[in-house]
């Protein structure tokens, strides 16, 4: 299997396959952060996003036998969170008062938020911050399938090759999706903002 000396995901699904603990240890190392960055933007909630992130290495270790060779592993593990994702949202909103209430109490996961050295008046860093919270706002009342496309393109920087193997469509899916989520963030922000 020359490709897998070069491609550690790989190498180390073969390992994984064949049982070396290891090899899952490296697999979170290496994927750990950007699942729960993306986790963390798709739910707003920092325990969930943790939670969804070693959930879905769990999933990874189970079905680790039954995985082909030449699986690619980034678009696998974005799939699996993507999918917990929404089944936790599916629960929250089901169950409203079990976790809400600690949303706001929760920071951005690390390497999430932007950081300014620049001294700024505070009435344009209000401007910001509102734009922003209408941003958020209106990426989470996305449908699942545009909310992934948006954040896997926007926020993890995939191209939509990539994001068409996490989402199961083609690339001009992918691009259809996007051109779709785009147009209901500017209808939603353009009413947000004009209040």
């Amino acid at each position: 299997m020359p490709e897998a000396e070069h491609d550690p995901d790989l190498a180390d699904l073969s390992d994984l396959r064949r049982g070396d603990p290891a090899a899952l240890r490296r697999v979170m190392d290496r994927w750990a952060t950007r699942l729960h960055a993306f986790a963390w933007r798709y739910l707003q909630h920092n325990t969930d996003a943790h939670e969804i992130a070693m959930e879905t290495f769990v999933r990874l270790h189970r079905a680790a036998p039954r995985l082909r060779d030449d699986t690619r592993l980034g678009a696998w593990l974005f799939t699996a969170t993507a999918n917990l994702c929404r089944n936790r949202l599916r629960w929250r909103r089901r169950h409203p008062g079990d976790s809400w209430e600690e949303m706001t109490e929760l920071g951005e996961p690390a390497g999430t938020q932007p950081i300014s050295t620049q001294p700024h008046d505070p009435a344009v860093a209000a401007e910001r911050d509102d734009r922003a919270d209408a941003l958020v706002s209106a990426i989470d009342q996305l449908p699942h399938r545009l909310k992934s496309v948006v954040l896997l393109h926007h926020f993890d920087g995939l191209s939509y090759i990539e994001i068409g193997e996490i989402v199961g469509c083609s690339p001009r899916g992918v691009e259809t999706r996007l051109y779709r989520a785009r147009q209901k963030l500017r209808e939603r922000l353009t009413a947000r903002l004009s209040d």
